[in-house]
């Protein structure tokens, strides 16, 4: 175990250098990569894909200030898309539903979300249409 272990921080250390990892993600991300690698070398591959059902992180904790972390591919991004989900056959709807998130809850970064709301609020686009129904 003790070879497995040293080839998936191996693995774990070139992924957390392409992207900001959390210490919980490097974490589950060393220990899934150790399972799978010495489940592939004894030739266990269908315990794999029962252990790829569960996300690697509790989406509670997938939406944080600057990034949403996808649950089924564990990347980072400040907006998860439809075309991203599309590409893991799922809808907006199906991935909220499959990880407990509300139908209202959107896939975005808390930061972004602000950012969002406080645009809005400048615009003041409930005061525009009140003043084009006046006229």
């Amino acid at each position: 175990m003790e070879e497995y272990i040293q080839s998936a921080l191996e693995i774990v250390k070139a992924q957390a250098n392409a992207r900001p990892m959390t210490e919980d993600e490097i974490i589950s991300m060393v220990k899934s990569v150790a399972q799978g690698i010495a489940a592939v070398s004894t030739g266990q591959i269908a315990t794999i894909n029962a252990d790829a059902a569960a996300p690697a992180i509790d989406p509670k904790k997938a939406i944080k200030e600057a990034s949403v972390t996808c649950l089924e591919c564990g990347k980072s991004f400040k907006v998860i898309t439809k075309k991203h989900l599309a590409a893991h056959g799922l809808t907006p709807e199906e991935y909220k539903e499959k990880f407990g998130y509300k139908k209202t809850q959107a896939l975005v970064s808390k930061a972004l979300v602000r950012e969002r709301r406080a645009k809005m609020k400048d615009m003041k686009l409930w005061e525009r249409r009140g003043k084009d129904k006046a006229e």
